[in-house]
């Protein structure tokens, strides 16, 4: 693997925080993004030595923060070869006429805006080095609903989307898409979608053997580390105990 310049959003924990540990190689450089500068720190203490490092305070909703991050990237990292947009999150399991509209604004512009800014700020040096790779963590639920997962899944439709339409205007470069689609996987995501609440964020991951954080980022390893001429589109992936349910369908009893 040649070296390369990573941008890692929601790089604190979960995905994020694997991913980093897996391109924090040497020769390669990591700039670790996240809103928790304390858990920055200390991903950064324990990936010391490893690769070159840079740490940025970030909420990827606050466009000039993104802004101003990419444009103050000093010039060991300012040419990013790989941005991996992982920041993002679910807020309840309500049905719609029930969800907190707080909450629905909060992952739109996490997952949807976040997204938005953060690509198309760095996009730019991409196709003018006519080289990179946008990678975007999308979900199962971006394809297939599920109760509660309204405007959750309407965010992740939104990535996979956005990605595939980001391969339409690129083509004729050498920048590549991939949207990535995991489905349950164990990390900090349903502690966040409760609201701290811990038994209720157990419960989901009760008796199943669900993917990991690191089996998330072996994958975007994977594909970012493909031949140059390769893109991997849209890759899904689940848990050997998850797979879809049948429709759903209320039955009127007379």
């Amino acid at each position: 693997m040649n070296s390369q310049t990573i941008f890692i959003t929601g790089a604190s924990s979960g995905f994020g925080a694997a991913c980093a540990r897996i391109f924090a190689r040497p020769g390669n450089r990591l700039i670790l993004a996240a809103r928790h500068a304390d858990k920055l720190l200390q991903l950064q203490e324990e990936l010391r030595g490893t690769a070159a490092m840079r740490i940025i305070p970030l909420d990827v909703r606050d466009r000039a923060a993104v802004q101003r991050a990419v444009n103050e990237l000093p010039e060991q990292f300012s040419e990013v070869d790989v941005l991996i947009n992982n920041a993002g999150l679910a807020l309840g399991l309500e049905s719609a006429h029930q969800a907190s509209l707080d909450d629905w604004d909060t992952m739109v512009d996490t997952n949807i805006k976040g997204v938005m800014y953060c690509t198309r700020l760095i996009l730019p040096g991409m196709v003018e080095r006519n080289r990179g790779h946008i990678v975007n963590i999308g979900s199962t639920a971006g394809s297939w609903p599920y109760p509660g997962g309204n405007v959750y899944g309407g965010t992740k439709a939104f990535v996979t989307q956005f990605s595939r339409n980001l391969r339409c205007d690129l083509i004729g470069t050498k920048v590549r898409v991939t949207c990535i689609q995991p489905g349950m996987a164990e990390t900090g995501f349903s502690r966040t979608r409760f609201k701290g609440d811990e038994e209720k964020a157990a419960q989901v991951y009760a008796g199943v053997e669900a993917l990991t954080a690191a089996d998330i980022a072996d994958t975007v390893y994977w594909a970012v580390n493909r031949p140059a001429h390769v893109n991997i589109n849209t890759l899904e992936l689940m848990s050997i105990d998850q797979a879809w349910g049948p429709f759903a369908i209320n039955r009127n009893e007379t």
